[in-house]
């Protein structure tokens, strides 16, 4: 059986890349019926056209849906569209929630003469411990450095439609992927990149190009947890009066008397993050968050299991036919 990995997923095709070959496979009937998500970037074991188990991940992200990767490349427009600081919070605290290394590339720079905009950038998010790059596809600045970001590691590459993802691709590898202008009406991007793909640049660079999307939301956590997605204000977390202080209108909230130590942009993004994470917590606060598998491991395999409700029906039935068994050796 051959190990490879996936790099493109299209429709109910999986493209597995094995030894520098493509195999076009689909997936065996016993793994689909285990429910398992199938990611770009898993390694997998695979025979005659048909995967058969999905190995171990080092890591995920569930959106884009992509596994083993060493970081995330958040690429943002300085101009057209216009930086949004939100949706760049977004992506970072994204990153952090999966534990994995972000580097923010901001592209277009030479649409923009503003220099408040780039001292901005690196003023909120250099003492954060992030990499900052400032490119031109367009003109060919910064790509270099990008090259120099990427080299030896498998990146996943994400951001907003229209900020210039395929454009630097296109700009380090010689590919032609897709393009299009952002809408003059609008000023939003509009989709080119309709799957994500693996796209390899050298035998030790490649990059997970990826579809643009917005509405992402974190209601999938618990408020109090948000803060530790931002650590300039989870350093404050202990120093509160309460231990559940969502750092917002409780008194004696330490976060709040070194606002003027933090961003503006960050914690308004911190406060819509705890929002959307209330939303979260008001939906499981009755119904539970436990689910039962849908799949249950024996000797290192996954096997479908039986539903509660199947289960019980099984019993019912076992225990009517031991009922009927009795009467008739009564009647006997």
């Amino acid at each position: 059986m051959d190990k490879g990995q996936i790099y493109k997923i299209h429709s109910d095709f999986y493209y597995v890349d094995f030894e520098g070959k493509t195999y076009e496979c689909k997936l065996r009937q016993t793994l689909k019926k285990t429910k398992q998500s199938v990611f770009v970037g898993d390694f997998v074991e695979f025979e005659d056209g048909a995967i058969v188990k999905i190995l171990p991940r080092i890591n995920y992200i569930p959106r884009p849906s992509v596994a083993n990767i060493d970081r995330i490349i958040i690429i943002s427009a300085v101009k057209e569209p216009d930086l949004d600081f939100s949706q760049l919070n977004r992506y970072i605290s994204f990153a952090k929630y999966y534990g994995i290394e972000a580097v923010l590339c901001f592209n277009k720079n030479d649409l923009s003469f503003d220099d408040k905009m780039i001292e901005k950038v690196f003023s909120i998010y250099e003492p954060l411990g992030y990499d900052i790059l400032f490119t031109s596809a367009l003109e060919g600045l910064g790509i270099e450095e990008f090259k120099e970001v990427l080299d030896g590691k498998t990146s996943v590459v994400c951001g907003s439609s229209g900020v210039g993802k395929s454009s630097l691709i296109n700009a380090i590898s010689g590919l032609n992927l897709r393009t299009k202008q952002v809408s003059d009406k609008t000023q939003r991007g509009v989709h080119t990149t309709r799957h994500s793909e693996i796209i390899t640049i050298n035998k030790n660079t490649r990059i997970v190009d990826t579809p643009g999307f917005s509405n992402l939301k974190f209601d999938f956590i618990l408020p109090h947890d948000v803060d530790k997605l931002f650590p300039e204000i989870n350093k404050y977390r202990a120093e509160c009066k309460f231990q559940d202080c969502l750092h917002d209108e409780e008194s004696g909230c330490a976060v709040k008397a070194h606002l003027n130590q933090i961003d503006e942009t960050r914690y308004r993004s911190y406060l819509e993050f705890v929002s959307e994470a209330k939303n979260y917590k008001e939906k499981v606060k009755y119904q539970g968050t436990k689910v039962e598998s849908s799949h249950k491991k024996h000797n290192d395999n996954l096997a479908v299991k039986i539903s509660t409700r199947k289960r019980q029906s099984a019993r019912n039935t076992l225990r009517q036919n031991v009922y009927k068994d009795f009467e008739d050796e009564r009647i006997d």
